[in-house]
């Protein structure tokens, strides 16, 4: 479904990305692990138009949107939980995940049961049921995170990018994401998922790619990367667990 070929990317001059490759097929979840500045966040904004990649290749169902603008990837079906949150803290936790359907309402992608996707979001995500009516800037920082994650379901994707989904969240929020993400994975939504917690990522996930440095040093089924002596000095020690 998502194929990256290739891939460079850089900051200015800084090139961050080195000639990546990595492959999300579709129903399945990918997870992208490694070390604070290996160039995981920026594989997800190569993706999804944040930044525009120095070369290479990123098809969406065959189609190539390396280099496009963010909506139009968005219109292709690729949502972006990013890293940090960013919601629109000023309007209702409804109206944000409104926003997320903006492409459906527009014609841009298949409109479908819109009201019926934005009670399901908030049945997922029973915090944000309770809060449905509250300015989005008043949520905590897991609600935020919570919402980001349920916006980016609101555009019905064919394939959701998770940047980071328990970075600063307390433990027991922790847990309650990776419930979510598993949940989802249930039911076939096809995940990209960039996480600091390698243990918890290799144990939802299908297939892992662990990038060192701007390029990928070693990849394989979840399992056999859980028990890769080398993943598990650098990621799986005591300090990469929640």
């Amino acid at each position: 479904m998502l194929t990256i070929s290739n891939l460079y990317a850089a900051y200015g001059k800084v090139e961050v990305l080195h000639g990546i490759s990595l492959d999300v097929p579709r129903g399945k979840v990918v997870t992208l692990i490694g070390s604070n500045g290996a160039g995981k966040s920026t594989t997800m904004r190569a993706i999804s138009g944040m930044i525009k990649p120095k070369s290479g290749q990123i098809t969406l169902n065959d189609k190539e949107i390396g280099g496009l603008p963010s909506h139009r990837i968005a219109r292709s079906g690729l949502a972006h939980s990013p890293e940090g949150r960013r919601v629109f803290p000023s309007i209702s936790v409804t109206d944000n995940l409104l926003l997320g359907a903006f492409a459906r309402f527009t014609g841009a992608r298949p409109k479908g049961d819109i009201q019926h996707d934005l009670e399901k979001s908030l049945d997922l995500f029973p915090r944000l049921k309770e809060r449905q009516h509250q300015l989005a800037g008043t949520l905590s920082g897991g609600e935020q995170q919570m919402l980001a994650m349920a916006r980016a379901l609101m555009l019905n994707p064919d394939i959701i990018l998770l940047d980071e989904p328990s970075m600063g969240l307390a433990p027991i929020l922790v847990g309650e994401v990776f419930r979510i993400i598993a949940r989802l994975k249930e039911e076939g939504m096809t995940m990209l998922l960039v996480e600091q917690f390698a243990a918890a990522a290799l144990d939802v996930a299908d297939y892992g790619y662990v990038l060192e440095n701007g390029r990928i040093s070693v990849h394989g089924p979840a399992s056999s990367l859980q028990n890769d002596p080398a993943v598990q000095a650098a990621y799986l020690g005591a300090g990469a667990q929640h």
